[in-house]
């Protein structure tokens, strides 16, 4: 689809874009390669022409769990060379926190809002955000039965009492 414009579309805006349409298209599929996703957009034209900053984009910049060099969006996720769309509950660099996961409303031609539609109410719905424990608050209360009923630095001397 074809789309004029009076202001254009981010190059960011234009992947995430490409990427939802693929997962519209291919529900079976998990995630689709960088070149995938440049082809879709190349065949979407929604600016126009292919813009050299969409493979970056695809491959690095937009791509929530890879270190920012220099785009810090979330919109997609890296699963070795596969793409998909980023989801509350993915891991993300540290440095990617707070950015961008979709283009809002008014950075989208209209004829795409829909897509944006999508994302909240299937993509993302009932997917909450996994309740991932610590593995560090995970080993709380380890070995209690050790030293139950025991002073701590009681057991500690003991301990370093039979070292020698």
């Amino acid at each position: 689809m074809s789309t004029t414009r009076t202001r254009p579309i981010k190059v960011a805006d234009e992947v995430w874009v490409a990427t939802a349409l693929l997962h519209r298209e291919h529900p079976e599929r998990e995630g689709f390669t960088p070149d995938e996703i440049m082809r879709r957009v190349e065949r979407e034209a929604i600016h126009g022409r292919l813009r050299p900053g969409i493979h970056q984009h695809a491959i690095q910049h937009n791509v929530a769990n890879r270190p920012p060099n220099p785009g810090r969006y979330r919109m997609l996720y890296a699963s070795g060379k596969m793409r998909r769309l980023f989801r509350a509950g993915d891991d993300y660099h540290p440095d990617r926190a707070g950015s961008k996961t979709t283009p809002t409303r008014e950075q989208l031609p209209a004829e795409y809002h829909y897509l944006l539609d999508w994302y909240a109410s299937e993509y993302v719905s009932g997917r909450v955000a996994e309740d991932r424990p610590d593995p560090i608050l995970n080993l709380r209360g380890l070995g209690r039965e050790i030293w139950k009923g025991e002073d701590a630095d009681r057991y500690v001397r003991r301990l370093r009492e039979r070292w020698e």
